[in-house]
């Protein structure tokens, strides 16, 4: 029995998102016409593969069992055939990037930008998202997070300067209120807080000055899981934020945002791509991280 590599690569790539829907949207196909696919191939096989609910979709033990034994053959194939269009003159191929939105507009796009003219058949996707992505699982060829967030098995390239935190406030907040000087102050405020998508708990405002070290609890009326919402709620006078010192840096040069407790933000490892080690880079992959690699200024 010859079965369609194809259809066999719909089925892992539905097997791992674990929904139709998402892996419709990979393969640029419609979900019933995904759906049409993977029920010819179970009635080919005579097995069923997946079992379906109206919220997930999960493989059944015979399922596991193909996507345990193909799933890496075809994640070989598809090295194999990308190493062979690479014999071309020119590097060719998809990089998927996963990166917050901060990162993306002020690192990979500005790199990005100049990279992808001299290069007609690299595409770069890019998706931006605050969550802590398991890219192996998602299928991404590379994430993007600060330097102390890089999981030890993967292999991680500094791609931006060293960053600090900021806490940032409007003038209009401050009329009437006393500024904190230490970070226990900040029980006294109202400070706007953001919730991590991944762990579901809020950013912690953590500090340091020389050897010591705080974790504040930060309360507050607001809370977001988009630093945009923070910002525009901070210029409007409506609490104190704890942001990346890079992204405020334009409102405190000119006076809209007022800094306080910078003595006590340290400075920290910035921004890294990550991939994992056992991956074996594509000449489109390694041109890529060349030029988001971050250079030391002379």
């Amino acid at each position: 029995m010859k079965e369609n590599l194809n259809d066999l690569s719909a089925f892992v790539l539905v097997a791992r998102a674990g929904s139709f829907t998402r892996a419709a949207a990979q393969l640029g196909v419609s979900q019933s016409a995904l759906s049409q696919t993977l029920r010819g191939l179970e009635e080919r096989l005579g097995l069923r593969l997946l079992t379906r609910t109206t919220r997930s979709v999960a493989p059944t033990d015979a399922g596991e069992r193909l996507l345990a034994t193909i799933g890496p053959k075809l994640e070989d194939i598809e090295t194999e055939l990308v190493a062979m269009r690479e014999l071309r003159d020119k590097p060719a191929g998809n990089i998927r990037i996963t990166a917050s939105e901060h990162a993306a507009n002020t690192i990979l796009l500005p790199k990005l930008f100049k990279l992808l003219p001299d290069y007609p058949d690299l595409k770069v996707e890019i998706n931006t998202d605050y969550r802590l992505v398991d890219i192996v699982e998602q299928r991404f060829d590379a994430g993007v997070r600060l330097g102390e967030y890089i999981a030890k098995d993967m292999i991680a390239v500094r791609i931006g300067p060293d960053q600090r935190m900021a806490v940032v406030g409007s003038p209009a907040y401050f009329a009437g209120r006393r500024a904190p000087k230490r970070p226990q102050d900040l029980m006294a405020h109202d400070c706007i807080n953001v919730r991590l998508p991944t762990m579901g708990g809020l950013l912690p405002w953590d500090f340091r000055k020389g050897k010591q070290e705080l974790n504040v609890r930060a309360e507050g009326r607001l809370i977001f899981n988009g630093l945009q919402q923070v910002l525009s709620a901070t210029l409007a006078g409506m609490g104190l934020a704890f942001m990346l010192e890079e992204a405020v840096a334009p409102h405190l040069a000119d006076g809209s945002l007022v800094r306080v407790l910078d003595d006590w933000c340290a400075v920290f490892p910035g921004y890294h791509l990550y991939y994992p080690s056992r991956r074996q880079p594509s000449t489109a992959f390694s041109l890529v991280v060349d030029a988001l690699r971050h250079h030391q200024p002379a």
